[in-house]
């Protein structure tokens, strides 16, 4: 084949990749997977998944679905009783009010922002978001021709996200700002007054606000975090929320989750949806529907099993002196501080750190350099107390054969 030839076989893609990346956690998800079937004993900390079974009642919802024969297409916006159910579940957990008509059932919380995306930006918008963020949520505004623009959140200050550093970023540029509470990869929570102050400036200057709340079952102690009834009360028009079965019920393989904004914004969001994927799985909505009106009991023992975890691999990594990390207040992450380990005569960055860390104890971390966050790892600790112990047992071997002898003791 001559050159001429080779050139025309190249696939010329759409430009509107050129800007975009893969998932940096499924590719790290799929070295673990890599080392699995080689025959290690891997211990990993990325996936961003709960390591519990999906509950009973639920399992049963879907298991009858199947044998009723509900295995056609439903409408694409999702079955009446689903929608109903979401909003009753809203009503009851924020006291807002809304109608079936202004949610849309998506595949995944991951589908209901990107929607959001499709439907709201265009090439010129510029969209706010706080890092260290989830790599989707950038990587869908820049796959619409838009701008992310990164507010940076700091460590030493818990990762909180300020209403007048959000606010100081606006230009008459921007369409929107996405929050993320609580937050992946961070597990910190914006308070309801730091939305109040962003919802009452977006209000004055017509900008959406996008908030990411597939982890708000996910919080641990007492907090002012009712974001919705916050939004709904100063900015409901321009407010869209995306929530998510997979974290709360288990759920991550059923592939379930919602977008909640006015109806004709729904609408809109239901064309894409029409156009794309149609409806979500009908066994999947079946399922769903159980886990959104059932017994709520096992929502609060896996939340009470993810304190006990992070409060133990908190205590084991950060005994080290070299290790810094804030004590996540939601979702089922630690993102450590590991700048001290890093130099420039050994492993200068995160990401040689987690890949040096692999190849010599099988512990898979995702660098923080997937989040806008060089200096940290992030670890999933949506695994049994054993595997996490081990892990962190690996960990600190590994960062002892970093320092001379005796220089964790010095510091």
């Amino acid at each position: 084949m001559d050159e001429a030839q080779a050139r025309e076989r190249l696939v010329k893609f759409a430009k509107r990749l050129a800007n975009v990346s893969a998932s940096p956690t499924l590719q790290v998800a799929a070295e673990a997977e890599r080392l699995r079937r080689a025959g290690f004993d891997v211990v990993d900390f990325s996936a961003g998944e709960p390591d519990f079974a999906t509950p009973a009642h639920i399992k049963t919802a879907g298991k009858a679905a199947i044998d009723a024969n509900f295995t056609r297409y439903t409408v694409s916006s999702g079955i009446p009783e689903l929608r109903e159910a979401i909003c009753a579940r809203y009503r009851q957990d924020y006291g807002i009010d809304i109608v079936p008509t202004e949610v849309l059932v998506t595949v995944g919380g991951k589908q209901a922002l990107f929607n959001t995306a499709a439907a709201l930006f265009d090439e010129g918008d510029e969209v706010i978001t706080h890092a260290p963020y989830w790599p989707t949520i950038p990587e869908q505004v820049k796959l619409m021709g838009a701008t992310p623009v990164i507010v940076t959140t700091r460590s030493d200050d818990g990762f909180a996200v300020h209403a007048e550093a959000i606010i100081g970023a606006i230009t008459p540029k921007t369409k929107a700002i996405i929050l993320n509470s609580p937050s992946n990869p961070t597990g910190a929570l914006i308070d309801e007054s730091t939305v109040a102050a962003i919802a009452d400036a977006a209000a004055a200057r017509g900008i959406w606000i996008i908030v990411d709340l597939c982890y708000e079952q996910l919080v641990y102690d007492p907090f002012p975090h009712n974001l919705p009834k916050v939004l709904f009360a100063r900015h409901r028009d321009r407010t869209v929320l995306a929530g998510s079965a997979s974290k709360s019920y288990a759920m991550t393989g059923w592939r379930c989750g919602w977008s909640i904004a006015r109806k004709d914004v729904t609408a809109a969001f239901n064309v894409i949806l029409g156009q794309s994927t149609s409806n979500i799985t009908s066994i999947t909505q079946r399922a769903a529907l159980a886990a959104i009106k059932g017994p709520q009991d096992a929502v609060f023992e896996m939340l009470d099993e993810y304190r006990t975890r992070r409060d133990s691999i908190h205590g084991w990594l950060t005994a080290h002196p070299l290790i810094a990390c804030q004590k996540p207040k939601g979702a089922f992450y630690l993102l450590p501080d590991i700048t001290r380990l890093l130099s420039p005569d050994g492993i200068r960055t995160s990401a040689e750190f987690a890949q040096a860390l692999i190849e010599h104890e099988k512990v898979v971390v995702v660098p923080g350099e997937a989040f806008d966050a060089p200096g940290y790892i992030r670890i999933s600790y949506a695994t049994s107390l054993e595997r996490l112990r081990e892990g962190a047992t690996r960990m600190l071997r590994f960062v002892e054969s970093l320092q001379p002898s005796g220089a964790g003791a010095s510091h």
